[in-house]
């Protein structure tokens, strides 16, 4: 049964919202702003408000349920963070006030990038791209520059391993780049001979996900790195996976030359209808002139009797501004917050279990579900959602089944290079008995696609809305409930 509409609530006479006594003149509305045939409902405020409310419990939220989502995911937005950033002096400040009005805000921003920098070994940071999407762009700009500055022109060309994030090819094709996919090896490593083969004097650098979006650690780095530098290119990582090496592996120290981080995913900020996003980019000594400004820096060391002042500057060779002001301020609060709220050690801790809590479910599903990469894998992996014995079983039907218990689906097809592709992510913050809830009903899943497949077919079966028709949905758009679409 579908949810009921306003419409359906409407009575005749019911009114919500009683409106003031006008104190100016009534002014007829210009022709054609005001639609005659617009059914506006009658309803009561407690009518509008329950509707609303329940609507509200119809969804699925990291508040409500386990989010196993594979590569960013959403976790656990500690309410703290949300404290914090609600704090009077952050949010009654405005980006144009004088430097002097907002050292608070300067003061963090400046060690926000300065905690970035130590934490994954580079020697600039910027706050100022909006997304990791957005890190991506920014870093390839500074990658562009660089080869700009030196008068090599020709380097157009960036590699893009097949087990890389969706959005890197998409930002080198977006930038006027050459994009060149590189293929991985038996073990999910980049193949090594594959990007020999690709390494000349036109290659501007290569864009590596690493821990990769297969949920595993490249064997051959530290080679691969030293195979593009030779070459004369630069190593962008995409640091959308940094949570399952935050405080064991610095990416910079690993020939790194720069990478974005994804704030909504290591460091705890919203993310998606959450957002809005934050993905802050580090370079290498090399590129620090290249970053976009301004950036907060110390511009009055102060004496005895002064503090410091915070205040902006500009990167000498910067390749500009990349987004209005500052950044997401909001977020950088969210994330220094959780950075404090953790200190160096814990943070180490945040990516040790999230590897443990990965491992540990990789492990109660080997065996049953089949396993591309069989290591041991980082904060997440990647199973095919088509088992043997039933064959018409597919991974949507599958995570359409997962609704039925009240489990939010993995993602689903992704990455590419496997067939069926369900990539699983629990996260740190998730007890033992989630994962072994989680894990009992994949099992159970399992069991059905062989003695009872029209249950996955047809799943699911007890939530609000049934199985969708996902190609109509998107050829066929309705934007409005209840109204037909446009001829």
């Amino acid at each position: 049964m579908s949810e009921p509409q306003l419409c359906d609530l409407s009575s005749s006479g019911r009114r919500g919202v009683r409106f003031p006594t006008c104190d100016v003149p009534f002014s007829d509305l210009p022709e054609g702003l005001l639609r005659q045939d617009l059914p506006l409902p009658e309803l009561s405020e407690v009518d509008v408000v329950r509707h609303f409310t329940h609507l509200s419990q119809l969804n699925y939220g990291i508040d409500t349920g386990f989010y196993p989502l594979g590569s960013c995911t959403m976790k656990y937005n500690p309410k703290v963070n949300e404290e914090a950033a609600r704090l009077p002096g952050f949010t009654g400040t405005h980006p144009l006030q004088p430097v002097e009005t907002v050292q608070g805000n300067l003061l963090l921003m400046y060690e926000l990038q300065n905690w970035l920098k130590e934490i994954a070994g580079f020697a600039g940071v910027t706050l100022q791209p909006a997304a990791g999407a957005h890190g991506e762009m920014t870093g390839i700009m500074i990658i562009h520059a660089y080869h700009v500055a030196r008068g090599d022109l020709k380097r157009t060309k960036i590699i893009i391993p097949d087990s890389a994030h969706g959005t890197n090819p998409a930002t080198s094709a977006m930038l006027g780049m050459q994009v060149v996919e590189v293929k991985s090896d038996s073990r999910g490593n980049v193949d090594l001979e594959a990007l020999k083969a690709q390494c000349d004097d036109t290659l501007a650098g290569i864009m590596l996900t690493n821990p990769n979006t297969l949920g595993l650690f490249d064997e051959h780095v530290l080679e691969v790195v030293r195979i593009v530098h030779a070459a004369g290119g630069l190593v962008y990582g995409d640091g959308a996976n940094f949570n399952a090496i935050l405080g064991i592996v610095r990416p910079g120290d690993l020939g790194i030359d720069v990478m974005h981080f994804n704030l909504h995913k290591t460091f705890s900020t919203p993310h998606g209808g959450g957002g809005p996003g934050s993905g802050p980019v580090g370079v290498g000594a090399n590129l620090v002139d290249f970053l976009p400004g301004p950036l907060v820096d110390i511009i009055d060391a102060g004496d005895d009797e002064n503090p410091p002042l915070y205040g902006f500057v500009t990167p000498r060779l910067s390749v500009g501004r990349v987004k209005a002001f500052h950044g997401h301020f909001g977020m950088h609060v969210r994330a220094y917050t959780y950075m404090l709220s953790y200190g160096g050690a814990g943070l180490r801790q945040v990516s040790e279990t999230a590897v443990l809590n990965a491992n540990y479910l990789l492990a109660r599903l080997r065996g049953v579900y089949k396993l591309p990469y069989d290591r041991t894998c980082m904060h997440e992996f990647v199973i095919e959602g088509h088992l043997e014995g039933a064959p018409e079983i597919h991974a949507l039907d599958i995570s359409k089944r997962l609704m039925d218990y009240k489990f939010h689906p993995p993602t689903n097809y992704f990455p590419l290079i496997v067939p069926e592709a369900l990539m699983i992510e629990p996260t740190e913050t998730e007890s033992q008995q989630t994962l072994d809830a989680f894990a009992d009903v994949m099992i159970k899943i399992a069991e059905e696609a062989h003695t009872a497949p029209e249950l996955l077919k047809n799943a699911p079966h007890n939530t609000p809305v049934g199985r969708l028709d996902e190609v109509k949905a998107a050829k066929e758009l309705v934007l409005c409930c209840g109204v037909a679409p446009l001829a």
